[in-house]
């Protein structure tokens, strides 16, 4: 556990990194329009914008390119435009094109209802998944949301965290509730474990709406997902 919580301070903010074990699995993707139509992983998205990650291959995006094309997960779709705000190898970061419409569409793509949907127990996973020891549980839904609940050696629920695209919900025994944004990810590739570390910037309160956030989704999450003993804890841990 040692790993999963490393505190930096500065005159600024408070940001805090997160080590957590990614799924090499992801069913969100983008596919660009145009004659070089190429599949990207959907790494992160939030309502403003989206990081792809092309797996082989290379692309010819540059900044300040235009962008068009289709979001898929699972069952869903959504038709997208954007400038390219920034390259890095394979990946690119996108901001969508802004407009009230698209705005709406967009909350309804990412809704708790697709999450729901798309939702896997990854904990139960035999596929060759590695789960840490100490993860009791672990829900995710592709890039934009995440459920984690940790243990302590004698079995009690010790921490959990929400991620819920930009937005991050902690507990942790004897320190309580915390949220905040997450402001930068990168991949981890170690001799165990392929991971993602995660800076936090983390608000000086509890964000209200975060909370509420993270409420909606643990009532949408049937006991197939999350026992209800456990789902329970999570509920009094939130309203605390």
């Amino acid at each position: 556990m040692e790993r999963h919580l490393n505190l930096i301070k500065t005159d600024f903010e408070q940001t805090e990194k997160r080590i957590f074990p990614r799924f090499p699995f992801n069913y969100l993707t983008f596919k660009n329009s145009g004659s070089d139509a190429l599949v990207f992983e959907i790494k992160d998205i939030s309502f403003t914008g989206m990081q792809l990650c092309l797996k082989d291959g290379g692309h010819s995006f540059t900044n300040d390119s235009d962008i068009s094309g289709t979001l898929h997960w699972q069952k869903a779709s959504l038709d997208a435009t954007g400038t390219v705000k920034w390259v890095s190898g394979k990946r690119i970061g996108v901001e969508f094109s802004h407009s009230d419409e698209f705005e709406a569409k967009v909350k309804n793509f990412l809704s708790i209802e697709n999450m729901i949907d798309s939702l896997r127990p990854i904990h139960e996973f035999s596929a060759g998944i590695e789960v840490p020891a100490n993860l009791k549980f672990w829900l995710r839904a592709d890039g934009p949301f995440e459920v984690f609940v940790w243990r302590h050696n004698d079995g009690e629920l010790s921490r959990f965290q929400f991620l819920m695209m930009e937005r991050f919900v902690e507990w942790e025994d004897g320190v309580g509730v915390k949220t905040g944004r997450i402001i930068s990810k990168r991949d981890l590739d170690t001799p165990l474990l392929t991971e993602d570390e995660l800076v936090f910037s983390v608000d000086e309160g509890v964000n209200t709406d975060a909370i509420s956030f993270a409420q909606d989704i643990l009532e949408n999450i049937g006991p197939e997902f999350l026992p209800e003993e456990a789902k329970e804890f999570l509920k009094l841990k939130l309203n605390s």
